[in-house]
């Protein structure tokens, strides 16, 4: 099944059930696609669309980190339940043992002896890990593992 067509399933059941996070989360996501495609004027393909949902997790994250910041408890907990759902729509995440193994591999692949070979590790790196692994993390590790 199409991304876009599990989407609009999950929305149908959501509504079904009367699951009001699930619903309004799946309604963000849908939104932002359609966004998108108008923008662009494009049919989006599913890898096109699961790089919009990872960029839906990374506010959501983001988000989760001021609340916390702010202790606002009503918001962590609707941010930590719309992480839960955006997460089950992306392919499984990368363990830190599995990225580190990628980082040395490209640094190997590569040529890099340090920092100043970061663009070109971080360019041949992304494509590897796309959509499985959150760059703030991917950068961490590529930075530890140069030091």
């Amino acid at each position: 099944m199409a991304l876009k067509d599990q989407l609009q399933a999950d929305l149908k059941t959501a509504m079904k059930e009367k699951d009001k996070v699930k619903k309004s989360t799946v309604t963000m996501i849908r939104a932002a696609i359609l966004q998108v495609e108008k923008d662009q004027q494009v049919e989006l393909a599913d890898d096109q669309i699961l790089e919009i949902i990872a960029k839906q997790l990374k506010q959501r994250r983001d988000g989760l980190a001021e609340f916390e910041k702010a202790q606002r408890d009503d918001l962590i907990q609707q941010a930590r339940e719309e992480i839960v759902i955006i997460e089950s729509y992306l392919p499984t995440q990368l363990t830190l043992d599995e990225i580190k193994v990628i980082v040395a591999e490209t640094i190997t692949e590569t040529g890099a002896v340090d920092a100043k070979d970061m663009g070109k590790i971080m360019s041949a790196l992304m494509p590897k890990v796309k959509g499985r692994a959150d760059g703030k993390l991917v950068n961490q590790v590529v930075r530890e593992s140069l030091a």
